[in-house]
């Protein structure tokens, strides 16, 4: 099979632990190389697997969603326990720009396209289960939620279902984590910064979406506000409040009600 990509770099069997495999692959998107933790889990599977994109947020890197929340674990308990079918998920680098790429295209990189495309074509080129047929969904913390949020409404055709949790929803608010100014991240059509933006413009083609934020973060206000901007505009959307901060105890906790949900989209 010919590869998109100039090099790919995929962990040997032998060594990997925790149901847990590593890609690096090079992309023009990235100019570069960019990398992804891969969650495969310990049960046979069958063609067409569904995929799960799940992306890290400010100062984190593909390695940080099992490093220090365990998704892997829990996925694979939900999975024996039958709570949810057997998925894989890829949890991508954001292209280690600055303290974080937003996921956006800029200074002559391609953050978006690196995961609307890349991602998910180095998955399927490395794991024979993963086809063009199986269910892809998107999801992410923070500045991956918003990513999650953003690229999914952006690319509606691509993805089964779109989930945040505790996610930035436009991008002036990547200015309370970065010291990068903003000016680096700004889209010469300012509706590509708006998670609002692009699911009222793609509402007809939006899949299931679902996000969540803890009372007590500091973004709430902005998600509450994405919530009653979408009930405004009649776009249908679950929105939950839990208990909890911005930090990953919440994130742990939670990553179970996106697994849930993209699983009743199966």
């Amino acid at each position: 099979m010919d590869s998109k990509f100039k090099t790919t770099e995929i962990s040997d069997p032998r060594f990997e632990s925790d149901n847990l495999r590593f890609i690096t692959v090079k992309t023009s998107n990235l100019k570069g190389r960019g990398d992804i933790c891969l969650f495969v889990p310990n049960v046979t599977l069958s063609k067409d697997t569904p995929l799960v994109v799940l992306m890290h947020g400010v100062y984190g890197s593909a390695w940080i969603w099992s490093q220090k929340a365990g998704v892997h674990r829990t996925a694979q308990k939900m999975i024996e326990d039958k709570e949810i079918e057997p998925m894989i998920i890829a949890m991508p680098s954001d292209g280690l720009w600055g303290d974080g790429s937003a996921y956006l295209p800029h200074n002559s990189l391609d953050f978006e396209k690196w995961i609307a495309e890349d991602v998910i074509t180095a998955v399927r080129e490395n794991i024979d289960v993963v086809t063009v047929n199986s269910p892809v969904f998107i999801s992410g913390l923070s500045m991956g939620g918003y990513g999650a949020l953003r690229i999914g409404a952006k690319y509606p055709e691509t993805f089964k279902g779109i989930s945040g949790h505790s996610s930035i929803t436009n991008l002036p608010q990547m200015a309370l984590f970065v010291e990068e100014g903003l000016g680096n991240y700004q889209q010469e059509n300012i509706e590509n910064e708006s998670v609002f933006s692009l699911m009222e413009k793609n509402q007809t083609l939006l899949p299931p979406v679902r996000f969540d934020c803890g009372v007590d973060d500091l973004l709430i206000a902005h998600n509450r506000t994405l919530h009653q901007q979408l009930e405004t505009a009649n776009i249908p959307h679950v929105y939950e409040e839990f208990s909890g901060k911005h930090e990953w105890v919440y994130w742990e906790t939670h990553i179970k009600d996106t697994l849930r949900f993209f699983n009743q989209q199966l």
